[in-house]
């Protein structure tokens, strides 16, 4: 399966050398499930953007420190591409910003949460199974970095998981597009260095109550299984 990257930022020069940009941290969880998978990466954030919705088979939309309301021309121009693969009935996946843009580009809302910045593991309910969760469980723990939130679902869309911190975490629109607040991406160990780069802005007791959490388990592979599973289900079925 070919997946197509659409990449909406780049690791903090601070923090590069030691963890890799954003599509290595992608290509490293998915080969660990999958390594026949090939990627090819399209740096949306630099204005570049697939000419053809069919030059992969599943489309993967990645976090951003960019917000989907920031009005910036090449998250516009995104938010357009986002509709063509929805249009054409292409599967695409959307991670943190990507999940957040989705729901903007087919008509819902995103909001800064009022609860602030969500950092650290977030542990979430599983409220619906659905037909790719395989291995099933009940919950859904990932490693998250945001202070958006979907706050209004677009249309035919449904909510899959989520907390009473984040009650939009994981969904499904329609057949072939998801989107999901956490990081599977991320390892632990960036997660840690992510929120001490920006103590300032999250906070430090936030901070340290983050850092604390990362003692928990992560779903990171449940949810990289999921996510092929997914993707593999709707490039089949179309």
């Amino acid at each position: 399966m070919r997946i197509g990257l659409l990449q909406c930022d780049d690791v903090a020069p601070e923090l590069r050398e030691r963890h890799g940009n954003y599509p290595a941290m992608f290509e490293r969880l998915f080969a660990s499930v999958d390594p026949t998978l090939t990627f090819q990466v399209w740096r949306c954030l630099d204005g570049e953007l697939p000419d053809d919705v069919d030059a992969a088979d599943a489309w993967l939309t990645t976090g951003s420190k960019f917000g989907v309301n920031d009005g910036m021309a090449w998250i516009e121009e995104l938010c357009g591409f986002v509709r063509q693969l929805w249009d054409a009935d292409k599967p695409l996946v959307g991670i943190c910003f990507g999940h957040q843009l989705i729901a903007k580009a087919l008509g819902g809302e995103v909001v800064k949460s009022p609860k602030g910045w969500g950092v650290g593991m977030s542990f979430n309910d599983v409220a619906q199974r659905a037909d790719w969760m395989d291995p099933w469980q009940e919950g859904l723990d990932l490693v998250v970095s945001h202070q958006d939130q979907v706050s209004t679902l677009p249309p035919n869309a449904r909510i899959l998981a989520g907390s009473d911190f984040c009650p939009l975490y994981l969904m499904q629109i329609g057949e072939c597009f998801l989107g999901v607040q956490g990081h599977p991406e991320f390892a632990k160990d960036y997660s840690a260095d992510l929120m001490r780069l920006r103590r300032d802005q999250v906070g430090a007791s936030r901070v340290r109550e983050g850092l604390a959490s990362l003692n928990a388990p992560v779903d990171d592979q449940l949810m990289a299984r999921w996510i092929l599973n997914f993707m593999r289900l709707r490039t089949n079925h179309r």
